[in-house]
């Protein structure tokens, strides 16, 4: 098989999972390939911290059948679920799509927010700031007002309500980089990234750079076919 980066969507929508793989595969530049594999067991898109948990498990199952082959995986939403147990298990790369994104956003010391629209998960963002040892420049969560799901059926309703909580990011946090936070807002991140006069990050190019990086660290990044 054409070596891969193995990009697992925790969440069950199929029409999420190939506009994650369009945005990776565009981070990827042509440096290595991208394959897409999908949850059945979860909602379409996680939105409670009780679907987040319940996720892990499939996470890790996919990954351990899906994983052998390739170079490196990503947990592509913004909890990171199953990411510590299926590190523990696969001998590739395993890189979450919250903690690549809170990593670029702090480079140099810079004090960082995340914009979502998934106020329930809130809790579970401030916990993966705290866990990466990135606390004292996490500034917090915005989130949008609203139905989740009902923005995440409408993009151009949905990445104006995320500019909303940009702003208020910048604004009243202080904040200067932002977060676009979870998998299924990729295309919102994408639309929003030149928006505003401070870097705004979409996770999956994060995951997909940070991979790539760590693949140049260990000298095993694998050459396409």
């Amino acid at each position: 098989m054409t070596p891969h980066i193995l990009l697992i969507n925790p969440n069950s929508s199929l029409a999420t999972s190939d506009m994650m793989l369009a945005i990776a595969q565009k981070a990827a530049a042509g440096k290595l390939d991208v394959i897409v594999v999908t949850a059945d067991r979860s909602p379409s898109m996680i939105v409670t911290p009780e679907q987040l948990t319940a996720s892990a498990a499939q996470v890790v199952e996919l990954g351990m059948a899906h994983g052998r082959d390739c170079a490196g995986i990503i947990v592509s939403a913004f909890g990171d679920p199953g990411l510590a147990e299926l590190r523990r298990k696969v001998s590739v790369p395993v890189v979450g799509i919250c903690e690549a994104s809170m990593i670029e956003a702090s480079q140099g010391g810079r004090r960082f927010a995340v914009a979502t629209s998934t106020p329930d998960l809130a809790e579970a963002i401030d916990q993966r700031a705290h866990d990466l040892g990135l606390g004292h420049l996490y500034t917090g969560v915005r989130c949008t007002a609203g139905d989740p799901l009902a923005l995440a059926a409408d993009a151009g309703l949905l990445a104006e309500a995320l500019a909303g909580a940009v702003e208020e990011c910048i604004e009243l946090d202080g904040a200067e980089a932002i977060i676009i936070g979870g998998g299924p807002l990729g295309q919102a991140a994408e639309a929003l990234r030149t928006r505003f006069g401070r870097p705004v990050l979409g996770p999956i190019p994060c995951a997909v750079e940070r991979a790539l990086d760590l693949f140049d660290q260990a000298g095993t990044m694998p050459k396409a076919i």
